[in-house]
């Protein structure tokens, strides 16, 4: 475990957090006037965040796949065309994607599909290179829903 302390503008804490928090297992952040008085500084507990659940732990709470590509294609209907979707939409159907690929009568272009949307998150949050697209979709879909429980 470690301390990471990070000084921003104030308009920016709010994005910074959950930065830290996609990056790492992140404990409660604590806010404080920066000294020139202009900025804040950000305190909070973390550890590597390198947890990689199997397809069942990450998907144990999740809705059928129908429901989810139902939420995908209502989502889209709504948005204006060219629209950049929020985060959690790449990622509900990036994890949509990986779990058709694990299904019985999945072939390569499954796979394929589900790691080029992996890909795409993965690029979107700015995350290592090191790391294995498919498992990160899995790894971040599992904090969203414990997250929102």
């Amino acid at each position: 475990m470690f301390e990471i302390r990070v000084i921003c503008d104030p308009t920016d804490t709010d994005r910074v957090t959950t930065a830290l928090e996609t990056a790492f297992k992140a404990g409660r952040v604590t806010v404080r006037p920066a000294r020139d008085g202009h900025r804040v500084r950000l305190y909070l507990d973390a550890d590597h965040a390198d947890v990689w659940p199997d397809p069942e732990q990450a998907y144990a709470t999740a809705p059928s796949i129908h429901s989810e590509l139902d939420w995908i294609a209502r989502t889209l209907n709504t948005a204006k065309c060219f629209t950049a979707m929020e985060r959690d939409y790449y990622l509900r159907k990036a994890a949509v994607l990986d779990r058709i690929a694990l299904t019985d009568g999945a072939d390569r272009r499954d796979d394929d599909t589900a790691h080029t949307a992996a890909v795409f998150l993965v690029d979107l949050d700015d995350a290592h290179a090191d790391r294995k697209p498919r498992a990160y979709v899995r790894q971040q879909y599992a904090l969203m829903t414990t997250r929102d429980q």
